[in-house]
């Protein structure tokens, strides 16, 4: 049995490995031997990894992909995707070069609001609140004008400060509901900052106030944070070409496929249990972009599931309709992203992918996610209404087998080979593995 350790975080990387290798797994030479295989050569960039998180003990590797022939809004990308999955890599690509010869990906930003909450208790009288709020509110901004000084230069900053009255949803509960611009950046330590900064203030004017020292009531902050729902910082990505041309493949009426595709969304978006992995899918797009580029996946998706549920119900995130003869299919999603700090600064790779995409505006990156979340979604609803999802991805899968099975090389060739012709399970891997195997 294990014992607790008291101290882990300031044993050096290699005694923490000593310690997880020898107290967790079987053989503890081959668990050392397989984390630092996945060491940097390069000291100084292995020194730079070690230093983003805490107890660092190795790197852990996602493949790094490219999605061609990407054309938004008349500008021709190449999208870096960082992901495991099977398949994503090359339906996204599929996408786009279908998309490419009609007129390609249109994408719009159509607002950027960040949003931000300052949440307090307060029992006393709403009104006395109200009026102590509009007294104080321009001694919140000035009190934070060190911290916005560098965003408001570059056009940034403080857009909005409300004071929200939430009782009737929990007593005694209001908060400071504020909005924020902050251009490049994805903003999170500048919009906490901020925060921090109104609460203090907020506290220390409410305390000093005849307003509550008569009434004998007071303000307690309960947190100040950023919010990742942000249904106001919001992008459109669209595609649309005449029915006619809508072909994915010579045996397929033009016709019956936009009907089936407009069905299978439709499904999506009154059926939650489908509307969940409809837009898991679009995120196997988004997620990889997000990934690549040195941004928060977890927030985006936090915030894009929030957004596909605020009328009171789950819903697909992609639509599509057909309007005299024109067959269009878009998205609307919120997403916060930044092409400048945190990761972006320091991570070689997200540098590198940045670089790729032509070192984009954060509006221009919110519209190149969007467009990678829609085009992952067209290919994984395509392939649904016609051959079913397995044929694409189990064929994309298939050395994922081969490696778990430890085929050779010769081997891989052989049965890749095979398979051009035959359909991919589990199953039928292993048996043509094993007769490879017993007749070689």
């Amino acid at each position: 049995m294990t014992n607790p350790i008291s101290g882990f975080s300031k044993l050096s990387k290699q005694e923490k490995i000593d310690w997880v290798a020898e107290q967790y797994t079987h053989n503890p030479t081959v668990t050392k031997r397989l984390l630092q295989k996945y060491w940097n050569i390069d000291d100084e960039l292995q020194k730079l990894h070690d230093e983003f998180i805490e107890n660092t003990i190795s790197n852990y590797y996602l493949p790094l992909g490219i999605a061609p022939n990407f054309l938004i809004n008349g500008k021709l990308y190449a999208i870096p995707m960082a992901i495991e999955e099977s398949s994503v890599v090359a339906a996204a690509s599929k996408a786009a070069k279908f998309w490419l010869d009609r007129g390609g990906f249109k994408a719009e930003v159509l607002g950027t609001e960040k949003i931000g909450q300052v949440h307090f208790m307060y029992s006393g009288d709403p009104d006395h609140l109200e009026t102590f709020f509009l007294q104080v509110k321009p001694k919140l901004i000035e009190a934070a004008k060190s911290l916005t000084a560098n965003m408001e230069k570059r056009g940034g900053g403080i857009t909005q400060i409300e004071l929200r009255n939430k009782t009737s949803e929990l007593k005694d509960y209001y908060q400071l509901h504020c909005t924020f611009e902050t251009l490049d950046a994805m903003g999170a330590n500048f919009i906490n900052s901020c925060l921090e900064q109104f609460a203090e203030t907020f506290e220390e004017e409410a305390m000093a106030s005849p307003l509550f020292n008569e009434e004998g009531k007071k303000i307690e902050i309960v947190m100040s944070i950023l919010s990742n729902y942000v249904p106001n910082c919001l992008i459109r990505a669209e595609v649309s070409c005449p029915v006619s041309d809508l072909r994915p493949n010579a045996s397929i009426d033009p016709e019956e496929f936009a009907k089936k595709m407009i069905r299978a969304i439709n499904i999506a978006d009154v059926e939650p249990h489908r509307a969940v992995t409809h837009n898991k899918g679009i995120m196997n797009g988004i997620d990889a972009v997000v990934l690549a580029t040195g941004n928060d996946f977890r927030a985006v998706e936090a915030g894009v599931h929030a957004y596909a549920a605020k009328d009171g119900t789950y819903k697909s995130l992609t639509h599509a309709t057909i309007a005299h003869g024109i067959f269009k299919f878009w998205i609307e999603l919120p997403l916060a992203l930044g092409t400048i700090g945190g990761l972006t600064n320091l991570h070689p790779l997200v540098g590198m992918a940045l670089e790729i995409l032509h070192k984009p505006s954060a509006k221009e990156l919110m519209q190149i996610v969007a467009v990678a979340g829609l085009a992952q979604n067209f290919a994984a609803v395509s392939s649904l209404v016609t051959t079913g999802i397995q044929e694409g991805h189990m064929k994309m899968h298939l050395l994922n087998i081969l490696n778990q099975l430890g085929a050779t090389d010769l081997e891989k060739k052989k049965i890749v080979e095979y398979f051009k012709d035959h359909t991919v399970t589990q199953s039928a891997v292993v048996q043509v593995f094993n007769t490879l195997r017993d007749n070689p």
